[in-house]
């Protein structure tokens, strides 16, 4: 989780002064103990990244150095949301597709390119953005309770979705008072996601599947509940692109490669998926 949260800091999701998430938080987004945690954030500290201040929490001093504005982050084999949205959001048109449990991690992104439009750093003029969620009809298999008819971790589940749904429909207004063309559309699927899946201006895919652990999920009302989980905001993503090399003819990494494979199907299935087993929730 350590290098995680470096690449948060450098990629633009925490910025000079803003407040980290609470540890208690950060453990259960990263599914470790508030010891590691603590061992992380002093670590961060004595480093001189982050400073903790007198009831204010956490806050971020400075970040390591970034690449230029401007600049396409490179291709690597993972990578994360964070600097392909910066990117994004410098683009006249931004769309985003994204399959996932919750949209929390993309409103942790949005958030950070909300604030940049509203301080006239970017100027984005259309933002389009289709997120595929678990129905509220189905059990998901994760998260949940260990015991089957305990579904109290599945109430969780569905009230920090809908949270999160909201927010990101918050920063559709902000970002439309600003004159941006913003709209944002939820479709439900009847289905538990396997992975998570990122699709940024047709050019760029993240796809990382999840992994499945046991932990212990306290309640808001303080009670520990054994559940199965999986990692969200720290899980692993894989870097793809639909373009062609510089040639244009394809190779191992252009449109008739390796990446433009796995772009290619990776889409269609977000596609078919939309299209033929989600019912719609328009959110803005």
């Amino acid at each position: 989780m350590e290098s995680v949260l470096r690449e948060q800091l450098a990629n633009g999701t925490y910025r000079v002064g803003q407040r980290l998430p609470t540890q208690l938080h950060l453990a259960a987004d990263f599914g470790v103990s508030r010891d590691t945690i603590q061992r992380v954030l002093r670590k961060l500290s004595d480093e001189g990244w982050v400073e903790s201040r007198q009831g204010s929490g956490m806050r971020v001093l400075k970040v390591p150095q970034a690449e230029p504005a401007g600049t396409r982050p490179k291709r690597r084999v993972t990578t994360s949301l964070g600097p392909l949205i910066h990117h994004a959001f410098e683009q006249p048109v931004v769309t985003l597709d994204t399959f996932a449990l919750t949209s929390e991690t993309l409103w942790n992104h949005l958030k950070v390119q909300a604030e940049r439009v509203v301080s006239g750093e970017v100027e984005p003029e259309r933002v389009r953005l289709r997120m595929l969620l678990p129905s509220e009809k189905v059990k998901l298999a994760y998260p949940a309770a260990k015991d089957e008819a305990d579904d109290r971790i599945w109430q969780r589940w569905r009230a920090m979705a809908r949270r999160y749904a909201i927010e990101i429909n918050g920063l559709m207004e902000q970002l439309r008072a600003r004159g941006v063309d913003a709209q944002a559309e939820i479709r439900r699927v009847e289905m538990t996601p396997q992975y998570k899946l990122y699709v940024i201006n047709e050019e760029d895919l993240l796809f990382g599947l999840y992994e499945v652990f046991e932990r212990t999920i306290t309640l808001e009302d303080g009670t520990a509940v054994p559940a199965l989980d999986v990692l969200g905001l720290g899980s692993v993503l894989s870097h793809y692109r639909a373009e062609a090399t510089e040639a244009g003819a394809g190779g191992p990494d252009g449109a008739d490669g390796h990446d433009g494979r796995i772009f290619a199907t990776m889409r269609a299935s977000f596609e078919s998926y939309w299209e033929r087993l989600s019912e719609a929730e328009t959110v803005a």
